[in-house]
């Protein structure tokens, strides 16, 4: 069977799990769109408002070349033909042209912690990207949510997502840890801070304090900052200059590489702190521990990808009448693709 998939970019870790699931759908016609969105939002994003999310700026402006440079056919905003299935790495917006097809969400990295923002947009029925991550998985809009663990699998139903429509599979750039191991990056033994842009999300971040604890922690050895891809470059470089001078900052480069030839990491509220502790770090961060270990993405050494391919192969042979049935809550959503026989 071949058919036409869509897969929704973001940032450039959402980017390059498409590309990765996609490499496991052989025989389909695979496009990829950097993410978008419609109405206001879509305006905001097209004044440069929104520059700071992945509807714009440095997010946008690495889809579009990791997409080029590795020949990837685009097609913005999958405007220019009818699609099969689409898969996405978020559903904070549910885009309009995708609401009537086959849907595949997949888990993006770490959900961010359940503040009182989360409990007022789910109280008042607020846009979800006003809370962030935190409320990943609650459209209901998708067919199949692919998460990364049991212990997110629990979390989600806490939340409201329906038990059935997950899975899990394990995700992309987090299922094999350990190959970070080998890599060029030429420090050793550092102390790695992997930054969050909790200020640019509207958030509050006492940046100076932070800074002086992770000179504390470093206790004199070599210290470097690796700046989340959203936060601003040049404050956030002059805060990290004026108070620890000898630290060195990076804006880009794989900061797995960075934490896997670290002796500590120091994280704010990130996905990579997931990488330290997966990989027996000394690690320090705001997030809770138990809860982070509880939840940490199965390692399966890089089979997430044809795992998720499998489900888009399962949910390509059902047919759409079915599917729309199950979206209706008239028939179970497992058994329509767990029973073919691929």
């Amino acid at each position: 069977m071949t058919g036409n998939i869509l897969f929704i970019c973001g940032s450039l870790n959402q980017t390059t799990m498409m590309h990765k699931i996609s490499k496991q759908m052989e025989g389909y016609n695979c496009f990829f769109t950097p993410y978008y969105a419609d109405g206001v939002e879509g305006f905001a994003a097209s004044q440069g408002w929104l520059d700071f999310t992945v509807l714009g700026g440095r997010h946008m402006r690495e889809t579009r070349e990791y997409l080029a440079r590795n020949l990837l056919p685009m097609d913005d905003r999958g405007t220019r033909r009818k699609y099969d299935l689409v898969v996405t790495c978020s559903d904070l917006i549910v885009q309009r042209n995708i609401r009537n097809t086959r849907l595949v969400l997949i888990q993006e990295g770490i959900t961010e912690p359940e503040t009182w923002v989360y409990h007022l947009v789910k109280w008042l029925h607020l846009p979800r990207y006003i809370a962030n991550t935190s409320t990943s998985g609650l459209s209901n809009a998708y067919d199949v949510f692919c998460v990364a663990s049991e212990g997110y699998a629990d979390l989600f139903v806490r939340k409201g997502v329906k038990r059935e429509k997950l899975y899990v599979t394990g995700i992309p750039n987090f299922d094999d840890l350990q190959i970070n191991l080998v890599n060029d990056f030429p420090f050793h033994g550092h102390v790695l801070v992997a930054t969050s842009p909790l200020r640019e999300t509207f958030r509050r971040d006492d940046r100076d304090a932070f800074i002086r604890r992770c000179v504390e922690l470093a206790a004199g050895r070599k210290l470097i900052f690796k700046l989340h891809p959203a936060e601003n470059v040049k404050r956030a470089q002059h805060e990290i200059n004026r108070i620890a001078p000898d630290a060195l900052v990076f804006s880009t480069g794989n900061v797995n590489h960075m934490i896997a030839n670290a002796a500590t990491v120091i994280t704010q509220q990130s996905t990579s702190t997931y990488v330290a502790v997966g990989l027996g770090k000394e690690t320090h961060t705001n997030l809770n521990m138990e809860e982070l270990k509880r939840l940490m993405p199965i390692q399966n050494n890089g089979d997430s990808a044809r795992r998720i391919a499998g489900i888009c192969r399962r949910i390509l042979h059902t047919p759409m009448p079915l599917i729309e049935r199950a979206r209706r809550g008239t028939l179970r959503t497992r058994p329509l693709w767990e029973n073919i026989d691929l």
